[in-house]
């Protein structure tokens, strides 16, 4: 009931719509008023209702609204009249180039996609196929870049994920999100997406966010300007870099002040605080909102191949460059600092698995993605976004680098590219940094730190990258004043590359940021206390650890023995494998003579977890053999979650043949030289050499084996991909068919809502025809009966079933009427409305019209047959006719010098004329207050009656000579003659009487 009361003073207080929209003449500047975008798939419609139902009733909110709904492309939307409904407020169907107007809230039309530009709604062709639309993603977007920091979206019920990568645009520009409580929705796809890219500022029911908007609204508006704060200001913002440092362990304090400011705004907005003092009074009470404060001011705007031309820069000269640098060892190093959730270090992979599957290369890549956003890197970890990565990708990399979850709303990056990288937590200003990179992609970070603090990073990345290395920053960043590291590859994309700083100028200033190199040995880890912390990268945990071992060659392995960093010269040990596919195995790159103890020293390292010496192997290389020391001794565990744990060093030291000797002396007998030992000597090596060609056999059938195998698993695997396109496909079309069910459902709520509204009319119009009392029939063109109302059914002999049956069918209850058939085919054929009175068996009249059935397409369908009852009205018109013929005797009546009246048969005066009045003295209404007639003398009274009546009946009516009284009390001689009124039974019920008094008779013979 409150619902309608609402609804009921939404729309008495509602103004008159202006089909064109307001005038651009009467709008205000963009600043002056919040604009709210809200987007809503399935199940929208119900949240709409909801959410204007919760704005106040009696007041304007100052503010405009722009819904972006799923729309089906090839059906009107009837959203717009829906809204209606639910607020005061104007609503327009927006039209190409509407200027937003204050207090107005604009749909968006089906088959659109909409953007907002200096305050004006452009409409645009969409540009995706259906079923990879994002119409709310590029809305949000265009607000975004339109309103900044004053940009406030909201996401309601839908399906899908569209929206997530709008509500990132618009808190990258400093905005306000809200999202409906997931729990509240009917279709909670879109609030869960939105929600978990952790930027939702509130999560609300629809009819809550109105009071919230408001006092955003309200609370925005305060504003303070850090330069006229003076010292106290500085200290509070000092006071808020100490809570954030003590409580987050992060120093923004050399970060641009008035994107700090700009957040510090919006949170103190968020929740509704006026003064910053007393926003740092609330962060030393609330630590929840220090780290809303931290996440406020990590600006995590990133996306797949996020600005198009600076991507194909990379493609078609960094990465070429690169790989044609590296041909030689074969290994590629690449650093994404602030890397947010990784889109941009995964695009960074798949442009180098692209290229160097064109060019049938095989190369290691080591991409080294890091940020300070721990929550971050967890998503980059998983490497699962939702379903609006499609806007960046183009189809073939979605199909070939990415794999659909089986909620169907998000996409997961396929293995191969998830190998490419390694996630960690880092901070660029204090952390050591990575080394002997080939490239640095630095995008759009240091465009929000101070001038100092850049200066100190531009040395930093021309330290850690390889001569040639490039460096990729942002389109709004540059090197500034060190142009003597790197000289301009792209201008506009800003690709630089490393130049050798042969003078060293900058160390000075790099130096400032690194740690300590190496520790003390006395401590039972060879690693700095500070990677304890952070982690270091591996060639730093793999020279600290060789650092005993000067000279020597070694290698970083894991417990398979896969290789993740080599040192030294250690081609004499191992040798690449043949094939295609390069292979990072040691035990598998082990020369002849040290594959078996290598093998044996590893798995004994591996399972008693110390170190293992074996002295004197030899190693055949290239036809001869060499003698070298092993040992595999086990490393402290590394914190970093991204190596893989545990690791061993593996140091292979090499022996001279002498030494060798010296080792195992041989001792002749007597001093001598034994013959029998030399030949037992010889024996023992031609066993020996039996012995390794027979394991080298084998070990050759298991190589062909495994080939086998291999070839095998790659016709497997060829097989599966074939499945795994033809379930792409599939997923391609469960996708569109998604979309077009979000599209129907949204029509069919519409329709819905339409149908109650149709039913709430025909009940109208069913009451409407009961409530007049009109029969009604309406028939087709073939003159069957469609429907009829109840009144009908006293005319024309009609029940439920005869719905469909020719009018001429149904017997009638007319009289001497026959014509009903021609008349309705004349009406049909002429178009002229057709009127006759009709009489029933009941004795009752009815004016029956018969007019033509028109639709609201002026479209004639059949006609409509209407019978009024007329019977009062002719029986009226029959008694005014009579009237009309006693007109003449009623003036006489009026006009006579006679007193003329009527008497009961009780003696009751039922008539009297102005005569009477006149001669008697009673006005008419005193004579008829008397119960008798008071002109009757008591003497007379008993025979009055009975003496009119008999007068009556006599054959010939005569005057006759009788007395009356009069009001004084005189006595008068009157001559009389009585008429007699009969009834319907021809019985007597009044008399009718003319009287003139004896002396007004004589005074006529006198003056005759």
């Amino acid at each position: 009931m409150a619902k309608k009361s609402t609804k009921a003073a939404v729309t008495k207080n509602m103004p008159v719509q202006d089909p064109k929209g307001p005038s651009s003449t009467t709008s205000l500047p963009i600043n002056v008023f919040p604009i709210i975008g809200i987007g809503a798939s399935a199940g929208g419609l119900a949240a709409f209702e909801e959410f204007f139902s919760g704005m106040p009733s009696d007041v304007d909110p100052d503010m405009a609204f722009i819904l972006v709904q799923h729309l089906a492309p090839d059906h009107k939307s009837i959203l717009t009249e829906l809204v209606r409904r639910y607020t005061r407020m104007r609503v327009y169907e927006v039209v190409d180039g509407m200027v937003v107007t204050i207090n107005c809230t604009y749909i968006i039309p089906p088959n659109h996609d909409m953007a907002l530009f200096n305050g004006k709604l452009q409409l645009l062709e969409p540009a995706a196929p259906r079923g990879h639309r994002l119409p709310i993603d590029f809305f949000f977007r265009s607000l975004a870049f339109d309103q900044r920091e004053r940009a406030i979206g909201i996401v309601l019920s839908g399906t899908g994920s569209d929206g997530t990568l709008g509500v990132q645009a618009i808190k990258g520009e400093g905005g306000m999100v809200m999202v409906q409580t997931p729990e509240s929705t009917e279709y909670d796809g879109m609030p869960r997406s939105a929600v978990a890219t952790g930027k939702v500022d509130f999560q609300l029911q629809p009819r809550a966010m109105a009071a919230e908007l408001i006092a955003y609204a309200k609370s925005g508006s305060v504003r303070w300007n850090p330069l006229r704060g003076g010292q106290r200001l500085e200290n509070d913002f000092e006071k808020i870099f100490v809570l954030l440092r003590t409580t987050i362990g992060h120093d923004f304090s050399q970060y641009k002040i008035n994107t700090i400011q700009r957040r510090i705004e919006r949170r103190m907005s968020v929740n509704q605080i006026k003064s910053i003092s007393a926003y740092v009074t609330f962060l030393q009470k609330t630590n929840t909102e220090v780290t809303a404060l931290f996440r406020e001011l990590l600006i995590g705007v990133t996306s797949f191949f996020r600005d198009t031309s600076a991507f194909s820069c990379l493609e078609e000269i960094a990465i070429p460059k690169i790989i044609a640098i590296q041909a030689k060892n074969r290994n590629i190093r690449i650093w994404v600092p602030a890397c947010s959730t990784g889109e941009e270090a995964y695009s960074i992979a798949i442009l180098l698995k692209e290229k160097l599957d064109t060019l049938q290369i095989t190369m290691s890549v080591q991409i080294f993605a890091t940020d300070i956003d721990q929550s971050a890197i967890e998503v980059a970890r998983n490497g699962v976004y939702p379903g609006t990565i499609i806007a960046g990708l183009t189809d073939k990399r979605l199909t070939r680098n990415f794999t659909m979850e089986a909620n169907g709303n998000s996409y997961r990056i396929n293995k191969n590219i998830r190998d490419m990288l390694i996630f960690s937590v880092h901070d660029l200003v204090k952390d050591p940094p990575f080394s002997k990179l080939n490239l640095i992609s630095c995008r759009n970070v240091m465009i929000y730190m101070t001038t100092e603090l850049q200066r100190k990073i531009i040395p930093l990345f021309h330290y850690s990258l390889n001569i040639d290395g490039l460096l990729f920053l942002g389109t709004s960043e540059g090197v500034s004043e060190f142009t003597d590291l790197f000289e301009v590859i792209d201008r506009k994309a800003k690709l630089f590359q490393r130049v050798d700083d042969i003078q060293g100028n900058h160390r000075l200033a790099f130096s400032r940021l690194l740690v300590p190199s190496v520790q003390s040995t006395a401590s039972k880890s060879l690693l700095p206390e500070r990677t304890q912390n952070h982690g270091l990268a591996l060639r730093q945990i793999t020279e600290q650890n060789l650092l005993q071992h000067i000279g020597s060659a070694g290698a970083l392995v894991n417990a398979r023995g896969d290789i993740l960093y080599l040192y030294g010269r250690s081609g004499q040990y191992l040798e690449p494998t043949p094939g295609e596919t390069m292979v990072n195995n040691i035990l598998k790159m082990a020369r002849p003579g040290l594959q078996f103890e290598l093998t044996t020293a590893l798995n004994k390292a591996a399972k008693q977890k110390k170190p293992v010496h074996v002295s004197g192997v030899r190693v055949r290389t290239n036809g001869h053999h060499c003698s070298t020391n092993l040992t595999v001794r086990p490393i402290l565990e590394p914190t970093d979650e991204s190596i893989e744990s545990p690791l061993f060093l593996v140091v292979l030291d090499s022996v001279e043949p002498i030494k060798a000797l010296e080792a195992n002396p041989v001792k002749p007998k007597n001093g001598g030289q034994d013959p029998n030992e030399d030949k037992h000597i010889a024996v023992l090596m031609q066993q020996l050499r039996t012995k390794e060609e027979y394991l080298q056999a084998a070990n050759e059938e298991l190589e062909t084996s495994n080939e086998e195998l291999q070839s095998t698993n790659e016709e497997m695997q060829s097989v599966n991909e074939e499945l795994q396109s033809t379930n792409e496909e599939l997923e391609t079309s469960r996708e569109e068919l998604q979309s077009v069910n979000e599209e129907l459902s949204t029509v069919n709520t519409e329709l819905q809502h339409k149908l109650l509204d149709l039913a709430r009319l025909n009940n109208d119009m069913n009451n409407l025809l009961a409530g007049t009392g009109i029969a009604t029939i309406f028939v087709d063109h073939q003159l069957r009966i469609m429907r009829f109302t109840p009144m009908a059914t006293a005319i024309i002999n009609l029940i439920v079933s005869d719905e469909g049956r020719p009018v001429a069918h149904i017997a009638s209850n007319l009289l001497n009427y026959n014509t009903l058939v021609e008349d309705i085919q004349s009406v049909l054929k002429t178009l002229m409305p057709h009127s006759i009175e009709v009489l029933t068996k009941a004795n009752k009249w009815y004016l029956m019209r018969v007019l033509p059935y028109r639709t609201l397409d002026n479209v004639i369908e059949g006609a409509v047959l209407t019978f009024v009852d007329v019977t009062e009205i002719r029986a009226v018109r029959k008694a005014l006719d009579k009237a009309n013929e006693l007109r003449p005797l009623v003036n006489l009546v009026l006009h006579t010098h006679d007193a003329i009246t009527v008497i009961d048969i009780l003696g009751r005066i039922t008539a009297w004329n102005p005569a009477a009045t006149r001669i008697y003295g009673w006005t008419e209404a005193e004579a008829r207050a008397f119960g008798l007639d008071p002109r009757i003398p008591q003497h007379l009274k008993p025979q009055a009656i009975p003496e009119l009546t008999s007068q009556t009946k006599s054959p010939t009516i005569a005057p006759y000579l009788t007395e009356r009284l009069t009001k004084a009390g005189e006595l008068l001689s009157v001559w009389m003659i009585p008429t007699a009124l009969f009834d319907a039974k021809n019985e007597i019920y009044a008399i009718a009487t003319i009287e003139r008094p004896v002396t007004e008779e004589k005074n006529e013979n006198s003056n005759s």
